[in-house]
């Protein structure tokens, strides 16, 4: 189940889990976000072994999109051990709308970071 907004912060979030944590911000009007969330639950049933997702609110929590350079919705940021190690923006999505293309994305910057 992708995580949504069930933490009291995102330090706790990282500490959860030793698997790279792929995090999504979205805000409840973002059609594109709405559009990503399909992808994301196939993301992480074929990813559940190498990775977590948790989807955080923008608006709700605007602080850490400031810290994490969210300008455009949706954005995604990969942590691998608590450390940001990439990010995919809003450009990039529309590219990415499918699985096929958003998984590859996804092993290229964890292998990168390794």
């Amino acid at each position: 189940m992708v995580i949504e907004e069930q933490f009291t912060s995102l330090e706790t979030l990282l500490s959860d889990s030793d698997l790279p944590l792929l995090v999504m911000f979205y805000a409840p009007w973002c059609g594109p976000s709405h559009l990503m969330d399909a992808v994301l639950e196939q993301v992480e049933s074929r990813m559940s072994q190498e990775l977590r997702i948790a989807k955080i609110n923008s608006e709700a929590h605007p602080d850490l999109a400031t810290r994490y350079h969210v300008h455009a919705l949706p954005s995604f940021v990969l942590f691998k051990q608590k450390q940001p190690i990439g990010q995919i923006e809003v450009e990039q999505t529309e590219h990415l709308l499918s699985v096929e293309r958003f998984i590859p994305r996804l092993q290229g910057l964890l292998s990168s970071a390794s």
